[in-house]
């Protein structure tokens, strides 16, 4: 008698795995993955809305993935179509903290949209969402520095215990009921998962499902996309 075949399960970070931080996938990265992807179980896994993921992979890849889960794992899609979605909303004392964090900092530049609500997530940022690539590079090489989102992380859940805050992109913190993370998606696949992800170290957005995945699971720490279009045609 054959004994069962786990089910592996593909899981892939958007931005900095699949496309450039906040761009558009590649094209001919895009073809392969549309063409790898159609026998076998792949989950999308991002911070992001999927308005912006449907920007950055296009609609065919992300209603033909098995599911894509946005904000972290709070909302879930389903070839197109909503099937769960998280009910968190944040406090009007956490909103004043991050307004308040955003104020303090030494970073000279404010482009503009700092402070986003998504389902189950809020989403600051000190330059600014509205920022050009330029200045999102910028502030990137600035935070590796001065580590001023690891201050903000660390700030925000001392006064906010219930609450977890990461690193997430270049430019941003994401901030969310304790455990409703990226490490969600555990519990609800059956069978072995292979994730991929550049954040995957501790503080980075891509750690809380990384560090939850044991052996036959596989976790991928990747540089760029070129990396995982890389990995991908060798499986």
């Amino acid at each position: 008698e054959t004994a069962m075949v786990r089910p592996i399960n593909y899981v892939f970070d958007v931005d900095g795995t699949l496309t450039p931080s906040r761009l558009s996938m590649d094209v001919g990265f895009s073809k392969f993955f549309l063409h790898w992807s159609s026998d076998k179980n792949v989950y999308l896994l991002t911070g992001s809305d999927h308005e912006k993921t449907i920007e950055q992979v296009g609609e065919e890849i992300w209603t033909n993935v098995t599911e894509s889960h946005q904000c972290g794992g709070n909302v879930i899609y389903k070839q197109g179509k909503l099937i769960k979605e998280s009910n968190w909303k944040p406090s009007k004392s956490l909103l004043d903290m991050c307004k308040h964090l955003i104020d303090i900092s030494n970073y000279e530049i404010r482009a503009g949209n700092h402070i986003e609500t998504r389902v189950g997530l809020l989403n600051i940022s000190v330059v600014g969402r509205n920022c050009t690539q330029k200045q999102r590079e910028d502030y990137y090489e600035w935070d590796m520095e001065h580590g001023e989102r690891e201050f903000i992380c660390r700030a925000i859940t001392k006064i906010f215990p219930e609450l977890e805050a990461s690193a997430g992109g270049q430019i941003s913190v994401d901030i969310h009921e304790f455990g409703k993370n990226k490490s969600q998606i555990r519990k609800r696949l059956e069978g072995d998962i292979y994730f991929f992800g550049d954040k995957t170290m501790k503080g980075g957005n891509d750690f809380p499902i990384a560090d939850v995945l044991k052996s036959p699971d596989k976790v991928f720490q990747v540089e760029n996309w070129e990396h995982t279009y890389k990995l991908l045609k060798e499986i």
